[in-house]
């Protein structure tokens, strides 16, 4: 599996929960991975059911994260990329002597390792923003990495997203992966899949990142609004 296929199944897990009205996330991380009440939660998923509990884990919080939030009625890399494209459309019509496009294409049009190293981009962004509330502690570090290896990725795979899912939160890391504004605009997009009520810590997070990603105040709230629509 690579990465976008990966990312795909993820956000249209996402999608599909949300369409069957079921709050995965809403639960504690308390709860026994095999037990009886995830099962019945996850039924129904098919194949996609790791990939399910795999979003549900990154957004189970103490603080009442749910997989409910507007944005992830998108699942899919593609349409990632139309709700960016679209944002910079609107802000740049309300700017003067503006390129009429970002200088590359979205996701949805890239092929071998452009698509590749995008999807790792918003895979990284994806989980980092999943960690922005601060409530993943070594507990739920180890019923992530278990959740993961139901997934049965190739070693490459497997190691990025363990790798990500490890490692201290830093925006301008995150950030470093974008190669263009494109990019830059998807991995913003991609953090608000899953950061639907913001508190301090996610909004100081938010900040951060749409600062180093150098993204014009005007268009991070077209995003912001477009994304939650």
């Amino acid at each position: 599996m690579d990465t976008s296929a990966l990312l795909n199944q993820i956000l249209q897990s996402g999608r599909d929960l949300l369409d069957k009205g079921q709050g995965v996330a809403e639960q504690k991380l308390g709860v026994p991975a095999a037990g009886s009440e995830r099962d019945a939660m996850l039924s129904g998923m098919g194949k996609g059911a790791a990939a399910a509990g795999l979003l549900a884990l990154l957004l189970g919080t103490r603080g009442g994260r749910k997989v409910t939030g507007s944005a992830l009625k998108l699942g899919s890399l593609a349409a990632v990329g139309t709700l960016a494209y679209k944002a910079y459309q609107d802000w740049q019509a309300q700017q003067k002597g503006a390129s009429a496009a970002p200088a590359s294409a979205p996701t949805g049009q890239l092929s071998g390792p452009p698509v590749e190293r995008r999807s790792r981009a918003l895979l990284g962004a994806l989980i980092a923003a999943a960690k922005s509330d601060g409530h993943i502690d070594a507990e739920e570090q180890a019923a992530i990495d278990a959740q993961i290896r139901k997934l049965n990725l190739d070693t490459d795979t497997l190691h990025f997203v363990t790798e990500e899912v490890h490692k201290p939160l830093d925006a301008r890391e995150v950030a470093a992966r974008a190669d263009s504004q494109e990019a830059a605009l998807e991995i913003y997009a991609t953090s608000l899949l899953v950061i639907d009520k913001v508190n301090d810590q996610e909004r100081a997070y938010l900040n951060q990142l749409a600062a180093a990603l150098q993204l014009p105040p005007a268009l991070v709230t077209l995003l912001e609004k477009q994304a939650t629509a």
